[in-house]
């Protein structure tokens, strides 16, 4: 269903690209095998997931893999369109570039060409991008309260997005980096796994997680891709050594709080006043909550930091301007009231392996109580 959805949304701008290069570029003699190459590669998208059931069937594996690489191909081809036609509006009356040039074999070949190697790069550039893991380092300080510590320092990450098709060396390398920066808790925000079956080297990949072991623990909370893939039942955070907090709240010693929101895809979690109660100690509170939402609500409460995921900062431009729109925060970091707000474009994505916005991101926060 999510692919003929693709399919549907795509149809438009899938309808304007056609016809604008037939009639930009294509010459005659050319228009058909114009026509059967861009449905092959167009349709390619949808009918990846239509005819291969088996997860394990190779032949749909590799249409997966390329329809991954097409679908932001042709956005970017599309945007590329898109600017040429501004610029043939543009130079509609001072014709900078003639009709008789535009007209031409090689002009219309060059032109072409140019745009779909503007689109190929700008993808590989995104390739690039999402493998190469980058660290936001924060520096906050934050009321002390009763707390015996001076200093924290937290590591997070969400949106890891685990399935079969990750490959366990990117998972090593995660661990490394996470190990590297030596954090003294370490904190998930959802979406970490997302495949019905995880991963062929499960076992694998939770021992790695386990290797993570800072001073005060590891803790998570579920996203929507967690419901969504019926790993909701918190069995592979068991398996990582990842504590769930779900609508609930745990005291490190007499350090600090960590508090743990369900997503708001769970219609029944708990608002926030009911979370941290009454008579909650009188200690820094960090909370984790999926989805940077009702900043406004937290930033009343007693709550010092949240960190949330979820938007990837729309993992391809221009989306990254919707998300912009939707969320207060979208990406990066906001100090609202007295709450720090964290917001990470995720550790890898979700569908196609591009990132074009945002980076494959962990973050780590070092705070001054005081």
């Amino acid at each position: 269903m999510f692919r003929l959805f693709i399919l549907l949304t795509l149809l438009v701008p899938g309808t304007y690209l056609y016809l604008r290069i037939n009639r930009l570029f294509i010459i005659p003699g050319y228009k058909i095998l114009f026509t059967v190459i861009f449905l092959v590669l167009f349709l390619m998208i949808p009918l990846s997931g239509f005819f291969m059931t088996s997860a394990n069937n190779l032949f749909q594996k590799i249409l997966g893999h390329i329809s991954g690489y097409l679908l932001p191909f042709f956005l970017y081809v599309f945007l590329a369109v898109l600017v040429y036609d501004l610029f043939l509006l543009v130079n509609y009356f001072p014709q900078w570039v003639p009709l008789e040039l535009r007209r031409t074999f090689d002009y219309k070949f060059y032109a072409l060409t140019g745009i779909f190697v503007f689109a190929a790069l700008v993808v590989i550039g995104g390739v690039i991008n999402m493998n190469y893991m980058q660290v936001s380092h924060y520096a906050v300080t934050v009321p002390k309260r009763k707390s015996t510590l001076d200093k924290l320092r937290v590591a997070f990450i969400a949106d890891f997005h685990i399935h079969s098709g990750v490959p366990v060396s990117f998972v090593e390398k995660y661990v490394r980096k996470v190990n590297s920066l030596h954090p003294d808790l370490m904190l998930y925000g959802g979406d970490i796994v997302d495949d019905k079956n995880i991963h062929p080297e499960l076992e694998k990949i939770t021992g790695l997680f386990r290797q993570i072991k800072p001073q005060f623990g590891v803790f998570g909370v579920l996203g929507n891709h967690e419901f969504y893939r019926g790993h909701n039942d918190g069995t592979f955070f068991r398996q990582a050594g990842i504590v769930l907090l779900n609508d609930t709240i745990t005291q490190i010693g007499e350090s600090f709080i960590v508090a743990g929101r369900y997503d708001e895809h769970f219609g029944k979690r708990k608002p926030i006043a009911e979370i941290l109660g009454d008579s909650i100690p009188d200690l820094p509170i960090i909370m984790l909550d999926h989805r940077p939402t009702q900043l406004e609500e937290v930033s009343k409460t007693a709550v010092n930091a949240q960190f949330s995921g979820h938007t990837h900062n729309g993992q391809l431009f221009p989306f990254n301007f919707i998300i912009k729109s939707m969320y207060e925060l979208g990406w990066g970091y906001k100090q609202k009231a007295n709450t720090h707000f964290f917001v990470t474009s995720g550790l890898r994505l979700w569908g196609p392996p591009v990132k074009t916005t945002g980076k494959s991101e962990i973050i780590l926060v070092d705070f001054k109580f005081e």
